[in-house]
């Protein structure tokens, strides 16, 4: 993956590189989902790989979707998270998931896809036009070294940096799991509009839903975004 840098790119990933490198952290970028199928299913058994980024059910190539891996320096994986454009087909987002929320479930064996529900919140009547899903962001707990120091700031600007360079898209989005979202995730992450009730899953045998809110970002919101200090994010995270 070839990364040519806009704007405030070059500068933020001069920034983003050497707090990853002084922290022993090796980044590793790539567009072959079969390759990433198996460094998740070895490095990060605990949590499956998403469905959306799941090369026997999607056609994911060069053009169209990137993972991105971070490794400590003992070579243990401790960070993940992808992208890929979504064809909208000239729909909003609110119109596209309507018949297609099922494409993007929770990393779970058992959901109930009959009973499980999509809701357009506000945002999604107005998410159009070339758009990009970014998901299965994933953070190793046990890497308690890297915990409460702000990389999950880094780590999500640079997917956030990556995904611009690639296509430049009117908007970027993500769905995130109620308990993650009240941990004020998404605005570590960067994510500047984050709506409840989105969707709403059930597993088997189960009556309690599992609420996903509908995190996103517009193209200006990602270059406001890039405007900010990155040694000030992380200090602020931290």
């Amino acid at each position: 993956m070839t990364v040519q840098f806009v704007n405030d790119g070059a500068q933020f990933f001069a920034a983003s590189h050497d707090i990853l490198h002084g922290a022993g952290i090796r980044i590793e970028i790539g567009t072959d989902f079969d390759e990433y199928a198996k460094i998740v299913k070895k490095g990060r058994p605990i949590q499956a790989l998403g469905a959306p980024f799941d090369p026997k059910l999607h056609d994911l190539n060069e053009k169209n979707a990137f993972w991105l891996a971070a490794y400590n320096s003992d070579d243990v994986l401790i960070h993940t998270q992808a992208a890929k454009l979504t064809p909208m087909g000239g729909k909003t987002l609110s119109e596209y998931m309507l018949k297609r929320f099922r494409e993007f479930p929770p990393a779970l064996p058992d959901i109930d896809f009959v009973r499980s529900r999509y809701r357009a919140t506000p945002g999604a009547h107005t998410i159009s036009g070339e758009v990009v899903y970014h998901g299965d962001i994933w953070i190793n707990k046990e890497a308690g070294e890297y915990r409460g120091v702000g990389l999950s700031s880094v780590f999500a600007r640079y997917g956030l940096m990556l995904i611009m360079e690639q296509w430049n898209p009117d908007y970027i989005f993500g769905f995130m799991a109620r308990t993650v979202a009240f941990k004020g995730f998404a605005e570590r992450m960067g994510y500047m509009h984050n709506e409840p009730g989105s969707l709403r899953w059930y597993r088997m045998g189960s009556d309690t839903a599992m609420e996903g809110f509908l995190s996103y970002l517009s193209n200006a919101d990602v270059r406001f975004l890039f405007e900010m200090p990155l040694y000030e994010i992380i200090q602020q995270a931290a």
